[in-house]
């Protein structure tokens, strides 16, 4: 096995204690910098501090040291080992440093995909905390860092997918829209920071089809369209931090059965298409963490 290092590093315009405090805040229900939603959030098992575990997407690691206001060390738990280590030093009473250094062990396969795709990945996401620190830091980004070709086709290719669930009890008007229901289905997602969770703004779900909306309570929309051979209602439910996409239907005749047999055979995958592809939209264009810290000050 070969030892890969990464190094990033940027001076910031802002008094080290500041940069500092807001780093403290890494992985927090109010973290400021990590940039998510675009990228999966770090989380950890508890708050920040020597032996929380966590980390951000299929990434995972553990705090291995702490000196807060200056340098955090997150230590690989996979076979690899490594770290990956944050740190601010001052440069003056109204400048510091801000550097991330990446070292870890890896065989030939996985260096290989690190250079191909985690490594572009891994830069842009640090750039991108870069950027959130000098933003809220300092109200504004001298040069932010733009996403390639590649790393937006990566995060497309990352993306979460949905998962298939109950339909929730809080989907009162779906479980409510019929007085039989012959086929129901759900799929999930969960609501990244800063995501909107009006069930409004994930209309947009069937973008392209003409369901008019039926019925609105409670973070729920329905939308729906009857016809003679079958009844159709879609349920966007807003709550408990996920978005969830539900359908149910009726079927009347011998015609909405066979149609429906069809249907029922893409239906999953258009759901599941569909309820990710809106979910990545509204992740894309949601404001990021440094903006949404101005908006709470």
């Amino acid at each position: 096995m070969r030892t890969v290092r990464d190094v990033h590093a940027r001076t910031v315009p802002a008094p080290a204690e500041t940069v500092g405090a807001l780093l403290d805040r890494l992985g927090s229900a109010s973290d400021p910098l990590f940039p998510a939603p675009a990228w999966p959030p770090m989380r950890f098992d508890r708050p920040l501090g020597v032996g929380a575990d966590g980390g951000h997407g299929f990434v995972r690691y553990r705090v291995g040291a702490y000196e807060p206001g200056r340098r955090i060390r997150f230590d690989f738990t996979d076979e690899g080992g490594g770290f990956h280590e944050a740190t601010v030093r001052p440069l003056g009473p109204d400048s510091c440093r801000v550097e991330h250094i990446l070292e870890s062990q890896l065989p030939f396969v996985r260096r290989l995909l690190w250079t191909l795709a985690i490594r572009p990945v891994h830069g842009t996401v640090v750039e991108e905390l870069f950027d959130n620190i000098e933003r809220a830091a300092t109200g504004r980004v001298l040069t932010p860092v733009r996403r390639s070709p590649r790393v937006r086709l990566l995060n497309r290719l990352l993306w979460d997918r949905p998962r298939a669930v109950d339909l929730p009890a809080a989907a009162r008007l779906a479980h409510g829209a019929f007085p039989r229901t012959d086929f129901q289905d759900a799929w999930q997602m969960e609501l990244l920071p800063g995501m909107p969770q009006e069930p409004e703004a994930w209309e947009g779900v069937l973008r392209g089809a003409s369901f008019p909306v039926v019925g609105r309570a409670d973070g729920e929309i329905l939308l729906g369209k009857d016809a003679r051979h079958l009844d159709f209602r879609a349920s966007i439910l807003v709550a408990d931090g996920r978005v969830t996409l539900g359908t149910v239907a009726r079927l009347h005749n011998t015609a909405g059965r066979l149609y429906f047999a069809v249907v029922r055979l893409v239906h999953p995958f258009m759901a599941r298409m569909m309820l990710r592809r809106i979910h990545r939209r509204l992740a894309l264009a949601a404001p990021s963490a440094a903006e949404r810290e101005a908006h709470r000050v």
